[in-house]
């Protein structure tokens, strides 16, 4: 069994160039919040949700990006609500949130 059932991956790039990245869409902020939310419903902690920031994911077009693992499901977010949904969907139904999933 792995230590986190789920591992929440956000991308948080910052591109130098100027050029469209997640970091321009409030990544932080989600991220941010993704983290408090998963406290407050105890769902932290071994055995449970780790929510990790990561460099480039390479999806820029659809940001902002996260990816599930283990299972490799990658959502984007606009908001908290999107967020809370990703959360209350597939971290406690275990059921994919197909209107935030991309390919």
């Amino acid at each position: 069994m792995s230590h986190f059932k789920y591992h929440l991956f956000f991308c948080l790039n910052q591109r130098e160039n100027g050029k469209d990245c997640c970091a321009q869409h409030n990544a932080q902020g989600l991220f941010e919040h993704a983290k408090i939310r998963c406290k407050e419903l105890g769902l932290s902690g071994e055995g449970k949700v780790r929510v990790n920031k990561a460099g480039c994911l390479d999806r820029c077009a659809h940001g902002p990006v996260m990816v599930v693992y283990p299972e490799g499901i990658w959502y984007t977010a606009i908001d908290q609500s999107d967020i809370d949904e990703i959360i209350d969907t597939h971290f406690v139904k275990g059921q994919v949130v197909d209107r935030l999933r991309i390919d």
